[in-house]
């Protein structure tokens, strides 16, 4: 799990490519605060070969990565 709340892009971003980078997960949990960073992770992890899906709850957005 990559717990990137708190932080503002592309801090996120650079946090799931180390983390894909370092494990290649078959899948990985991704949590943010903010809708940027949503975006931005999304578009990473789309040109990495995962498929994105985001839930919300309350103020934080909780992204499932599956390959």
């Amino acid at each position: 799990m990559v717990d990137a709340r708190g932080y503002s892009c592309p801090i996120p971003v650079v946090m799931v490519q180390r983390a894909v980078k370092a494990e290649n997960p078959k899948a990985l949990t991704v949590l943010v605060d903010e809708q940027v960073c949503v975006e931005n992770v999304t578009r990473f992890a789309k040109a990495s070969g995962y498929a994105v899906s985001v839930t919300r709850d309350g103020e934080d957005y909780r992204m499932e990565l599956t390959k």
